[in-house]
């Protein structure tokens, strides 16, 4: 499919908008035990931002009701883009299952009222249908994770949220932070304190010189996941033509075998042979297990022949800490002899 998609880009937020705070998969920001800390991210969101979170009717029902009503999940999506007093939308936390929403989404509700939409994990589904109603979306922080951390929200990750959010220039140079940590978020324990570790930069792989693209990606999909989004026909952004895809996932999920069938299958579909490049955030694990990187190289310059297919490595979105922001859609660029990451536009007007 070679399909290319248009993306209306939403207006860039400033100090004073109301942002709508979301439960689209988990809902554990409504459990007791954690509500403290969706207390903590919508207060640090007008501290640190100047944006007033209001959360959305469901959204705080807890784990058992947002398991069981995607619809209310879709409605409160749905009306936050219907809220003209709603600037811009975030994510409370992942999941697994956002995509059971799709049976309730308005398509013309988004594609007639674009606006921020910023999420990571599983939220990419939620991506995915802002992307088929033709909106540009942001694969970033997740407010109980990248906005509640106990002890500050890391000043690498606030950066980007408000350049990639508030200002409307070419984002440009997407360096590397000088640390990193690959703890999992104890979403009830208010005294964590996680374990960071200096970054030595990103990686190239493979690839020579400098590759250009637009940004597509998330998570790594299961069988599952690629046969239900296939279904829904979701998957057009993958194919692409010249765009370059962002991977990132968790080893909970994704062991170097399961990243070897992905790639596997992306070639098999076709998709590598039409990227112009590649970007891989770190896989939450610390030592870091080698075979990930071998994998991705074996496969891809390997099996499928593509030696020169640029591929930079170990990049700061996703399951880690801290994060950038991936502006769906916006150019990018990969710079094979430097390991260097730029964002060539802005992702917002």
């Amino acid at each position: 499919m070679d399909r290319e998609i248009h993306l209306n880009k939403p207006k860039k937020l400033k100090r004073g908008d109301k942002v709508a705070t979301v439960s689209l998969s988990w809902g554990c920001a409504g459990e007791p035990d954690v509500r403290w800390r969706y207390d903590l991210g919508a207060e640090r969101l007008r501290s640190e931002f100047g944006l007033q979170a209001v959360a959305a009717p469901h959204s705080l029902r807890g784990e058992a009701y947002i398991r069981d009503h995607p619809e209310a999940r879709a409605g409160d999506l749905m009306a936050a883009f219907a809220d003209p007093s709603v600037k811009g939308i975030i994510a409370n936390i992942g999941g697994n299952d956002s995509i059971r929403m799709l049976p309730y989404i308005d398509f013309d509700v988004i594609r007639n009222n674009p606006k921020v939409f910023i999420g990571y994990s599983d939220i990419m589904s939620c991506h995915l249908m802002c992307l088929k109603a033709g909106l540009a979306t942001f694969y970033g922080a997740n407010l109980l994770t990248t906005v509640a951390e106990p002890r500050g929200m890391h000043p690498y990750s606030r950066y980007w949220l408000q350049k990639a959010l508030f200002e409307s220039y070419p984002i440009g140079s997407v360096a590397p932070p000088d640390e990193f940590t690959c703890d999992a978020t104890e979403y009830a324990n208010p005294n964590q304190v996680k374990q960071y570790h200096a970054h030595a930069g990103y990686l190239c792989l493979q690839g020579t010189g400098r590759a250009t693209g637009r940004l597509f990606g998330g998570h790594i999909l299961d069988l599952r996941q690629r046969r239900e989004l296939e279904q829904a026909g979701l998957l057009d952004s993958f194919y692409q033509e010249g765009a370059i895809l962002f991977l990132e996932d968790i080893v909970e999920c994704v062991k170097p075998d399961d990243l070897a069938e992905f790639l596997r299958w992306l070639g098999g579909e076709g998709i590598l042979q039409r990227l112009n490049g590649l970007l891989f955030g770190r896989f939450d694990q610390y030592p870091e297990d080698p075979r990930y990187r071998t994998i991705i190289t074996r496969v891809v310059g390997g099996e499928f022949g593509l030696p020169n297919l640029p591929i930079l490595y170990d990049l700061p979105f996703g399951h880690t800490s801290p994060i950038c922001v991936m502006p769906y859609g916006a150019m990018a660029q990969i710079d094979c002899d430097s390991a260097a990451f730029s964002i060539l536009e802005g992702g917002v007007v």
